[in-house]
């Protein structure tokens, strides 16, 4: 058990059953010391602002980037994670609403916890009209590897 999931058990979170990428493209891809991750979406459907609490935004956050994490368990070794270099977080967003920065705390919060200051990176949140299947939130990411 890596590292990474030690944390993970002892703040009582566990790994999702991640599913296979849903058109043509790699679930990350590496380029020298850096991984490029694919963006996800959240289980959670609907509109922040609209039908959806910036609280449940922010654990649908959380939850993608634990999804995040189990893909990249299928795919490299969670522990060869010197750190997180950017996140980029789409949150579906009704017109004005405009707090799409607190959402995305709740997967920023998240990384700080488990990679601790190597999980502080760069980011950007952006509101967004639509992402696939009406999901919440879109994740996307760049590591640093050992």
């Amino acid at each position: 058990m890596s590292h990474i999931e030690d944390k993970l058990n002892k703040l009582g979170l566990q790994l999702k059953m991640p599913k296979a990428p849903v058109g043509q493209y790699l679930d990350c891809k590496r380029v020298g010391e850096l991984l490029f991750v694919s963006g996800r979406v959240s289980e959670l459907t609907g509109m922040v602002g609209a039908d959806v609490t910036i609280e449940e935004a922010k654990e649908a956050a959380r939850d993608t980037v634990l999804l995040i994490l189990s893909i990249l368990k299928k795919n490299i070794e969670l522990d060869t994670i010197a750190g997180v270099v950017k996140l980029q977080g789409f949150i579906r967003s009704d017109a004005g609403f405009t707090k799409q920065p607190q959402v995305l705390d709740g997967a920023s919060e998240l990384l700080i916890e488990l990679f601790g200051e190597d999980g502080r990176h760069a980011r950007t949140a952006t509101g967004v009209n639509q992402l696939p299947f009406g999901a919440v939130i879109q994740l996307d990411m760049v590591l640093n590897l050992k």
